[in-house]
């Protein structure tokens, strides 16, 4: 199926996936003219009762910045932004920010933790598209029969929420049925692991973690160095901060003074995902999340500087498989 034309064109087949507190407008612009999808979570744009909408204001400024961008750059143009809504009851902003979204024909919209037919209709019609993040196929098949337009299949290895299926099982079961939009989630952190995603069936790659350690994110200096500093055994699978299952990086719980080995099990009805105010901001600003491909990221660099990074390793993985292919098809002639 041919991508949806606000995923076409992009530099590398890639999203920059939506991180609670650590995604802003410096860091989503700068995505997007590097020339991958930037995003950021509503809920990441906060005010006090009785001042202005921090959101209108933020996609406002980011609005501007891509239009000014475009016109001095006619030859290489940003790619579309997009913006996460968490559908979830204790999410009392919802209906107002999905509003606000329609009013600026935000071109892309990620649904997560819900699927719901009237967030899917409100995007459909500004002619965007939306995306749903999933970690397994019976929620594929759940958000795609509510009207979501593609799916992200969260899989084993990603950072923060994720789920604990393989890559490979899991964009298998999707593809047996869905030809739609599919973008893979989990320790991708090189541009062969993008290749990887799409060799498997997905149209493109969607990271989260790599971008923390960007000088734009909004993470303190200690998350983005912890980020550089491990690897994949760093990392712990853990239900116990928000409900629901995610990773984590363990020297941060240690840091709280809990043993990252022996983490109880949260009850998962206590989810709370509502205006970031409270004991949530404050797990998730102590508690750090990251994906398992944190290994591949060692310096804190901008993220312009991270998406050539990406692209040039992925040209470079082209290369590499086609050369296998290629002596393959020489083997198999010499036969």
């Amino acid at each position: 199926m041919t991508l949806p034309a606000q995923l076409q064109n992009l530099r590398i087949p890639l999203i920059g996936s939506p991180l609670f507190i650590i995604s802003n407008p410096d860091l989503v612009l700068a995505q997007c003219k590097a020339g991958i999808v930037g995003s950021f979570p509503a809920l990441n744009a906060r005010e006090q009762p009785g001042e202005e909408i921090e959101l209108d204001k933020w996609l406002t400024r980011i609005a501007e910045e891509l239009d000014a961008h475009n016109q001095s750059n006619p030859d290489f143009p940003a790619a579309p932004y997009a913006v996460n809504q968490i559908v979830h009851k204790s999410n009392a902003r919802l209906e107002r920010d999905v509003e606000i979204c329609v009013k600026h024909k935000v071109p892309v919209w990620i649904t997560s933790l819900g699927a719901q037919p009237w967030v899917y209709e409100a995007a459909h019609s500004v002619g965007a598209i939306v995306l749903h993040d999933i970690i397994n196929d019976v929620f594929a098949h759940k958000a795609i029969e509510k009207g979501a337009d593609g799916l992200i299949a969260v899989a084993a290895g990603a950072g923060g929420h994720a789920g604990a299926l393989s890559p490979l099982a899991l964009i298998q079961e999707i593809r047996e049925w869905f030809d739609g939009p599919v973008f893979l989630s989990g320790a991708i952190a090189s541009g062969s692991s993008i290749l990887a995603a799409q060799a498997m069936g997905a149209d493109g790659a969607y990271a989260g973690s790599a971008f923390i350690a960007t000088e734009e994110a909004n993470a303190v200096q200690g998350y983005k160095d912890m980020i550089t500093q491990h690897g994949a055994s760093d990392i712990v699978y853990s239900n116990l901060f928000t409900g629901v299952w995610g990773n984590y990086l363990k020297p941060s719980i240690a840091n709280a003074g809990m043993d990252p080995e022996a983490l109880e099990r949260s009850d998962p009805s206590a989810m709370n995902f509502g205006s970031g105010e409270g004991s949530k901001a404050k797990k998730w600003k102590d508690i750090w999340g990251s994906g398992q491909g944190i290994g591949a990221i060692r310096e804190v660099v901008p993220a312009a500087q991270l998406v050539d990074r990406f692209a040039r390793e992925y040209a470079e993985a082209q290369q590499r498989l086609a050369g296998t292919l290629g002596w393959t098809a020489q083997a198999k002639a010499a036969e």
